[in-house]
């Protein structure tokens, strides 16, 4: 994130000749899409590795892995942090989109249904086994063709899963982490209250606090002891990264050859990127960025389930994840059919208004009588992210009917207390705008409800400021 970061704020142009013999991977299949890719956005998948080695493969010290409080290296080589970079073609904003590691998806390539995080690993050990079988006896080369093969399975699988080709790869592992807060002398960050844990290391105040190397590490990797769990980590992770650009974007972080000198050392040790990225190239195509457009966001989850194999997991549906990343650049934007069906006229639709904006139901309900759709009532209900629409008992057909006319991926959901041809629609957060400062169902909206409704997923509504996280500010997280 930090190289990237230099990159996209288009500081230090010169100081990333530094950079230029990372370690790298040949883990992108086609060719480099240039400035402007064919399908409207760059999309950069960012990895956070549970690795206790460096980028060549070598063990990290017991000393520093009892400091991290990691354990003892076993082979682990689960991505547990993934995040999709997603730069729209006109250079506008950058969205860094988090995908939970619980996440249960479908792995690619015939692995079948498992948690996001371990998608690397299988491919991994599977290609491992198949070269020393092979009678390959360098374990520099296992490494490296293993790990090429791990990057490649999480890749595919993401591509699977949010429907975006990925351009370009980078990861990182736990040493390279610690070490790049420390080149950068720390990142700001704000917490609601004092925490502690002894399995990441986490031991906290209430409030604002810089916080570098081992501190910051446990920051991130945190997970017991916050309300829910993972959810949380991943919010951790996000106003750490605003952290990072803001420190990075403020005066005399790059302009300081001292510390860029050390950021380059550390990332040289511990990311890895694709081969063929022109990193120097990439800053000067993104060098009109600046802090409040990198904002950081979360793909929708469904809620915990429990899973045949991989115990309690992260209901996720790819068709929501798809259609919430292609309404942050418009790109493949699902559209309201235009013309009544006869089927429409046997349904009774009410809506109510979880937003907070003053004639949004009733927009909603004008649109969907536009459509054939009997209207019932309005009303108002408390704040929530997600539009859900309920029909009765038996009734799936029609509550899909009113889904398949929303402009937004909502939740279907059955309801006892509704009677025959009655559907309901809660209408959340994430109900999108026609581009022009409306929504969808008639309604307006202030510009900033629309940027709030086109960026924010369920699990990211848990602070009061609901606007998104960016670099602009700081926001405290549990």
């Amino acid at each position: 994130m930090s190289v990237l970061l230099i990159a996209v704020t288009g500081y230090a142009y010169e100081g990333l000749q530094d950079f230029s013999d990372m370690e790298s991977y040949d883990v992108i299949a086609g060719e480099d899409p240039g400035p402007l890719p064919a399908d409207g956005s760059r999309d950069i998948l960012l990895v956070g590795m549970d690795s206790r080695t460096d980028a060549q493969g070598n063990s990290l010290p017991k000393k520093l892995l009892k400091k991290f409080k990691a354990g003892k290296d076993e082979g682990e080589n689960n991505t547990d942090t993934m995040i999709l970079l997603h730069i729209p073609n006109d250079g506008s904003k950058a969205v860094a989109i988090s995908l939970p590691r619980d996440s249960y998806v479908e792995i690619a390539d015939g692995y079948g249904m498992h948690k996001l995080n371990s998608a690397y690993g299988r491919a991994k050990v599977v290609k491992a086994r198949e070269l020393r079988e092979a009678g390959e006896t360098d374990e520099k080369v296992i490494y490296r063709k293993s790990n090429q093969a791990g990057a490649k399975l999480l890749i595919k699988t993401v591509e699977e899963l949010t429907g975006r080709k990925i351009d370009n790869y980078a990861s990182v592992n736990l040493l390279g982490f610690y070490e790049i807060t420390k080149a950068v002398g720390g990142v700001e960050v704000c917490l609601k209250q004092a925490t502690q844990d002894d399995k990441s290391g986490a031991d906290f105040p209430a409030g604002r606090q810089i916080i570098s190397d081992v501190k910051a590490l446990a920051f991130v990797r945190q997970r017991h002891g916050l309300p829910r769990g993972d959810l949380d980590r991943v919010v951790r992770q996000q106003v750490f990264m605003a952290g990072l650009a803001r420190k990075v974007i403020s005066a005399g972080t790059l302009s300081n050859p001292e510390k860029l000198s050390k950021l380059a050392e550390a990332l040289k040790k511990s990311v890895v990127l694709n081969e063929g990225w022109d990193i120097l190239d990439f800053a000067k195509q993104m060098s009109g960025l600046s802090g409040g457009q990198v904002q950081f966001t979360t793909i929708p989850v469904r809620g915990d389930i429990t899973t045949p194999e991989d115990g309690m997991a992260l209901e996720v549906d790819p068709q929501e994840v798809q259609d919430f990343i292609a309404s942050l650049s418009g790109v493949g934007k699902k559209k309201v059919k235009d013309k009544p069906d006869p089927a429409h006229a046997q349904v009774t639709v009410s809506a109510m208004n979880g937003v907070g904006v003053t004639g949004l139901a009733a927009g909603v309900l004008e649109k969907l009588s536009s459509l054939g759709f009997k209207t019932g009532t309005t009303g108002d209900i408390p704040p929530q992210d997600v539009t859900v629409v309920k029909h009765a008992p038996g009734e799936q057909k029609f509550g899909q009917m009113v889904v398949d006319a929303l402009p937004v991926s909502a939740r279907l959901q059955e309801d006892k207390a509704l009677g025959p041809g009655q559907v309901h629609v809660l209408i959340g957060a994430d109900y999108p705008t026609d581009g022009g400062g409306h929504t969808v169902g008639g309604g307006s909206q202030t510009q900033g409800a629309v940027q709030q409704a086109q960026l924010r997923p369920a699990q990211q509504q848990q602070d009061d400021d609901d606007k998104p996280i960016t670099a602009d500010g700081i926001r405290c997280v549990y």
